[in-house]
């Protein structure tokens, strides 16, 4: 398994499971929940544009922040674009904070099985069991147009970058 020491959590250097995902490389499958417990894969968004929103836990300020802002974004998007928001939390957890949320249009998905997708995406933080902030905007083809691991959690991912890239696609 690779390890990288490459980003920090308040200011405590972390250690990230997995390779680092490149830009124009197929995006790996995974296996997460849904809020109602359902097992997806990547196969289930196929022909779509993907924005995946990761965080670490949507019970923390930021993580929160940033799910709302991509909410926000999601209810304007084209119809071809699925936005996820991926965490550790329970799939219970994530239904109760979906309850927060007036005009849900992400979808929220846990990765607290077997951490699938923090391993295959490289974002699982070792000491943690965590999925580290980071966003990745994935074509109908399913290869990877843009990928950002922030190099601190406390903040904020580039959304600006994010949504620049998913309009490039067209």
């Amino acid at each position: 398994m690779t390890e990288r020491k490459t980003t920090t959590m308040g200011g405590n250097i972390i250690t990230l499971l997995g390779q680092e995902l490149q830009v124009g490389t197929r995006a790996p499958d995974f296996a997460a929940r849904t809020t109602e417990l359902y097992q997806v894969t990547l196969d289930d968004y196929r022909g779509k544009r993907k924005l995946v929103s990761v965080s670490p836990s949507l019970d923390t300020t930021i993580c929160d922040l940033q799910t709302r802002r991509f909410n926000q974004e999601a209810a304007v998007l084209p119809g071809i674009v699925k936005v996820l928001s991926m965490s550790m939390d329970l799939p219970f957890a994530l239904k109760r904070w979906a309850q927060s949320v007036t005009g849900l249009s992400i979808e929220l998905l846990s990765d607290y099985i077997d951490a699938s997708f923090g391993l295959s995406y490289g974002v699982l933080i070792k000491e943690l069991r965590l999925l580290n902030r980071s966003v990745f905007i994935i074509d109908e083809a399913d290869v990877v147009r843009y990928a950002e691991v922030v190099s601190e959690n406390d903040n904020h991912p580039n959304y600006a970058a994010a949504l620049e890239a998913l309009k490039r696609l067209g």
